[in-house]
């Protein structure tokens, strides 16, 4: 079995990546996985504040997880993992596609502000030659039905 791996993250963009990733996975019977990357400098602080930043992290990454998973399970029949990993956001990426053979495409939220796309489609397009998968970037401002329409 093939999956779908998405990035979590606190963009707007991510919830159409979510979408597109459990209705192209409900319609070809494949996974999803949900890789949340927690970033190393959150934690530069005293130890102990620094392990309490990181549980409400982890809490965070799970309530938004749940979220998205029971949307998933109750409207596509998509049943997602969760992996959380603490480090820089694209080696992290890389690193699990490498180690997850059944990773078969990464899909990724384009933002639609002035910003450009965001970080991760910015730093990951432009290696996206030597990526070990095909990346689907996913505009954020596409609608449900027009989602619904191509997956």
């Amino acid at each position: 079995m093939r999956k779908f791996l998405v990035v979590l993250d606190d963009s707007r963009e991510c919830l159409n990546a979510m979408r597109f990733a459990a209705m192209r996975a409900a319609h070809t019977g494949a996974g999803v996985t949900i890789l949340s990357v927690i970033p190393p400098d959150e934690f530069n602080h005293w130890i102990g504040v620094g392990e309490v930043m990181r549980e409400e992290a982890r809490e965070r990454i799970h309530a938004h997880f749940e979220v998205f998973a029971k949307w998933m399970r109750d409207r596509q029949g998509v049943d997602p993992e969760l992996v959380i990993r603490e480090g820089e956001a694209v080696p992290e990426i890389l690193q699990f596609i490498e180690n997850d053979p059944e990773i078969g495409v990464l899909v990724l939220g384009a933002g639609t502000g002035r910003k450009g796309p965001g970080p991760l489609v910015t730093q990951l397009t432009k290696n996206s030659g030597a990526l070990p998968v095909p990346m689907t970037i996913v505009p954020g401002d596409l609608s449900k039905e027009k989602l619904e329409a191509i997956t």
